[in-house]
């Protein structure tokens, strides 16, 4: 019997990137590889790549010279390392990574990793393999299911892909080149892979997509589904007690979608929704197809629904032609609405993208003292949204142990990290936690007992909460 082959994938970007990197191992898991967390162990190297960012090629490249070296010592001592370029750089790129990067013996675009074991092996015999075509058939179609072990190994929470690509070509975008248009999987697919997570644990799942709200899949009544129907059906899944979805576009929200947010107590109340500029100008020359009062309406549908629900957005700063007045805009967007938290970056521009033919480029300048003034509003919004949860109760869905001993982490509904001394026995539930401080971004707070408890004796509430604990983890509650 072979020993098993060492798998090492590095991944960039989104929260897509993550899955996929999951659905690889996967893929590559019959073949008799198994991962390994150590680079100079394996004898398979991919990197699953990001190209939103500025530079991201850039990174790939410098990561392959790194590789390099290493492949290069490991043929010394007669081992054979393989190196795989995969994601959306593979698929922007191409053969550019070959001629660039010789090392590389596979590169594989995002919709195509579905073959790594077939390009594996025509790179053993060939010396090379490239695959960046978009495929006709459903690559989730040719996955392998993940294995029983596999899928409590990853934890408690888990991503599931139920919209892939983009239409709304957003100029500064590369996903519609790099991930295709959008392709919504069927519903009866997608509670097939929650149902398998949640039969091993899982008890929170993020739906994800390029564009999660665009979802347009055939349900089992031959009829289209919208996401917040999709959540509906998700929500009556045993053992699922919490549902998120990333990433969303203000067009499409729709009323379902408002609904979930109003009547499935398992959609959480936080949403993830870029807007990208306060300035009606800058948001069309972006092509986003919605102006500032447009996003500020959606909020206002999500707010009147629930009225505990809280946002966090993205922001590009020193998109071409950006104004101060454009910039102030943006400024005043983020102050009206309040964010619990936002992600912002300086404007890059990106190879194939409308807006990179744009000439009124902002000075790096101007560019990173914008940057700053927004981060210093947003920052002060995060802290004062947590420093909001001091003294309250809130329930944390506990995910793992924490670094510090005797203490387990888990997430409030507004994904903000919770610690208490705890047992790790207590890991999968949903319990009340108080908050008493905070620390960076992480709650400190004790569990709060039951009503029972706080009237027994401190002995006969030990052993009330063990005997729950136990029933609840027995049962998969």
């Amino acid at each position: 019997m072979n020993p098993p082959r060492k798998l090492h994938i590095k991944s960039y970007g989104c929260q897509m990137n993550v899955y996929d990197a999951q659905r690889m191992v996967d893929t590559l898991a019959p073949e008799g590889f198994v991962e390994t967390p150590t680079v100079e162990d394996a004898d398979l190297v991919i990197l699953n790549t990001c190209h939103i960012r500025e530079k991201a090629s850039e990174k790939v490249y410098s990561e392959l010279g790194r590789l390099r070296r290493l492949k290069q010592e490991a043929a010394r001592n007669g081992k054979r390392m393989n190196i795989a370029v995969a994601g959306c750089v593979a698929q922007a790129e191409g053969e550019e990574i070959i001629r660039r990067a010789p090392v590389v013996d596979v590169v594989v675009g995002p919709q195509s990793y579905h073959y790594l074991p077939q390009l594996l092996e025509h790179a053993k015999s060939t010396g090379r393999a490239l695959e960046t075509d978009f495929p006709v058939e459903d690559k989730f179609g040719f996955l392998p299911p993940p294995r029983p072990e596999a899928i409590r190994a990853r934890g408690i929470s888990s991503f599931v892909t139920v919209q892939e690509g983009c239409d709304k070509f957003c100029t500064f975008c590369v996903v519609p080149y790099t991930r295709g248009t959008e392709v919504s999987r069927p519903v009866t697919k997608i509670i097939d892979d929650v149902l398998r997570l949640a039969d091993n644990g899982v008890r929170e799942i993020t739906v994800i997509g390029q564009n999660v709200n665009a979802y347009h899949g055939e349900g089992p009544d031959g009829r289209t589904w919208s996401l917040g129907r999709l959540l509906h059906a998700l929500a009556e899944i045993p053992g699922i007690v919490r549902l998120r979805y990333s990433t969303s576009h203000p067009r499409d929200v729709d009323d379902t979608l408002i609904a979930a947010h109003r009547d499935v107590p398992a959609v959480m109340p936080f949403v993830h929704l870029p807007v990208q500029s306060g300035s009606d100008r800058i948001l069309a020359a972006m092509n986003r197809r919605h102006t500032a009062d447009d996003y500020r309406r959606v909020i206002e549908r999500f707010r009147l629904a629930s009225q505990n629900v809280a946002f966090s957005s993205d922001f590009i700063v020193g998109f071409p032609g950006e104004t101060e007045e454009d910039f102030r805009a943006t400024l005043a967007l983020v102050t009206q609405i309040g964010y619990a938290g936002a992600y912002s970056f300086k404007y890059s521009s990106r190879p194939g993208t409308p807006a990179a033919d744009i000439q009124e480029t902002i000075s790096a300048a101007e560019m990173d003292e914008r940057l700053t003034r927004l981060q210093e509003v947003i920052d002060s919004q995060q802290s004062a949204f947590n420093r909001a949860a001091i003294g309250k109760t809130v329930d944390v869905l506990f995910e793992r142990s924490a670094r510090n001993a005797g203490q387990i982490v888990g997430r409030t509904v507004y994904l903000q990290p919770a610690h208490v001394m705890a047992s790790p026995d207590l890991i999968g539930q949903v319990l009340p936690v108080r908050i008493e401080s905070l620390e960076r971004y992480s709650l400190l707070g004790q569990l709060v007992p039951s009503s029972n408890e706080r009237s027994m004796p401190p002995a006969a509430s030990r052993m009330a909460s063990a005997q729950a604990t136990n029933s609840q983890m027995t049962t998969g509650a």
